[in-house]
């Protein structure tokens, strides 16, 4: 079969949203989605239809062993203050990273389900991964499974954000998370199941595989801020603004079957769901209702 580069996708759509009276660009979760093989990470054959042990790929996404681990284990997470500097926005997203491989390793060790860390990559120059160049028109991180590394720009996830100020930190901090959240779908198969459907070749169920992957990453995101709540608290104020922005990040203005990220209510509401309930059976998104994931 002929071999293809992995597809590029964005996590916030396309429509800019207003955010503290501007005009919010788009953080965009570039998630490349087809198994690697062949040369240079590019793309080779089709997901299997089930793993080695019998377990179908669909049952990897709609009853993971990962919804049945109750809530994350706080890692007791302690996140430097972010100051005007692309160094200190990197030893920001260095900490983050580290809390987020300790809490998810926890996580699926009480599964019984192996879990390797993903690498980083926090870039201030253009550059390529096997899952394309970067930065894209837009983007300040996406996230390659073709070789599991999360990739964020120090300077775009600012530039993205419409300006907020970085005192908000959760706005930034949400935007590692999720692409945290790309990758533990990866390692729990998930994101196989998520490929078969994408690549079905109907584009009103593609898309609708696509938001139920991305809103999906987004509970994940806030079940782990939910989980640290106690040693990364949010004022009223950096709260709202985290509402604020993740609101302004949806798809609205698109035809519900052109929608691959979800309406703004729903890319917030599922942070929301995350970070109050807490426990991973709420973040599947596989079994809600379409009308949960429009």
């Amino acid at each position: 079969m002929p071999l293809r580069p992995p597809p590029r996708r964005s996590a916030g759509g396309t429509i800019a949203g207003i955010f503290g009276g501007l005009t919010s660009l788009v953080v965009i979760a570039i998630v490349a989605f087809a198994i690697v093989g062949g040369q240079d990470g590019v793309a080779g054959t089709r997901t299997p239809t089930s793993s080695g042990n019998g377990t179908s790929v669909r049952e990897k996404a709609t009853n993971s062993k990962l919804y049945k681990t109750g809530t994350l284990t706080p890692v007791n997470c302690r996140l430097p203050r972010i100051l005007p500097s692309a160094e200190s926005m990197r030893q920001f997203m260095d900490v983050l990273s580290d809390c987020l491989d300790a809490a998810w390793a926890r996580q699926f060790a009480k599964a019984g389900m192996a879990f390797d860390k993903p690498d980083r990559v926090f870039w201030l120059e253009p550059g390529r991964s096997p899952c394309g160049t970067y930065p894209a028109p837009g983007a300040s991180a996406f996230y390659c499974p073709a070789n599991n590394t999360m990739y964020v720009g120090l300077r775009h996830v600012v530039e993205t954000s419409g300006g907020e100020p970085l005192t908000h930190y959760a706005v930034f901090a949400r935007v590692i998370a999720h692409e945290y959240g790309h990758h533990v779908q990866d390692r729990a198969g998930i994101l196989l199941y998520g490929d078969q459907q994408m690549e079905s070749g109907n584009k009103a169920s593609g898309n609708e595989a696509s938001r139920r992957i991305e809103l999906q990453a987004q509970c994940f995101a806030g079940a782990f801020l939910g989980s640290e709540r106690t040693t990364l608290p949010m004022t009223r104020e950096q709260y709202t603004a985290l509402l604020l922005d993740l609101r302004g990040r949806g798809e609205d203005r698109l035809p519900p079957d052109e929608r691959d990220h979800g309406t703004g209510r729903h890319y917030e509401g599922w942070v929301v769901a995350g970070f109050n309930e807490g426990r991973l059976t709420i973040c599947n998104t596989w079994t809600a209702p379409a009308s949960k994931v429009s």
